[in-house]
């Protein structure tokens, strides 16, 4: 598994509750590296967008409309297995079942407000890299603890 970029977003209630640094200290204590970052305010047609794949699902109106609601904080992350990694550390989708040590089992009880979006593949993590993005906004840069979080002895970091 190598070195992966994936897309996070903080959504409006991680925004509203306060939780952006515990959240963003979360994943750079477990060794990621933030390349991107955006506070924004997410259009309607971006959300329409980026949801695109359940504008059939009786839930859709309501997630375009949540995610339009309040500004949202965007990650570009970037690590080995950065993907897998991001979505075990954010847990079960709803956090009345995610487990304990986990983003959502730790802030969320909600169904419906589930604090934090992550790429589920390489492939979704470039287009969805692309829509919140624009080029020059993620940044690559060498950081000096990296060869504490990796071992850099072979041709891949692990």
């Amino acid at each position: 598994m190598g070195m992966e970029q994936t897309l996070i977003i903080l959504k409006p209630d991680a925004i509203q509750r306060g939780l952006m640094g515990k959240i963003i200290t979360r994943f750079e204590d477990k060794g990621l590296k933030v390349i991107g970052a955006k506070f924004m305010q997410i259009s309607e047609e971006l959300a329409a967008t980026h949801y695109s794949d359940h504008k059939e699902r009786p839930f859709y109106a309501g997630l375009v409309s949540f995610m339009t609601s309040s500004p949202v904080l965007v990650l570009a992350l970037e690590g080995v297995g950065a993907i897998a990694i991001c979505r075990s550390m954010m847990g079960a989708t709803f956090g009345s079942q995610a487990v304990a040590g986990t983003i959502r089992g730790d802030f969320g009880v909600s169904n419906s407000f589930n604090l934090i979006h992550g790429s589920d593949s390489p492939e979704a993590a470039t287009k969805e890299l692309g829509l919140f993005f624009n080029d020059g906004e993620i940044i690559s840069w060498n950081r000096a603890n990296e060869g504490w979080v990796y071992d850099l002895s072979g041709d891949e970091p692990e």
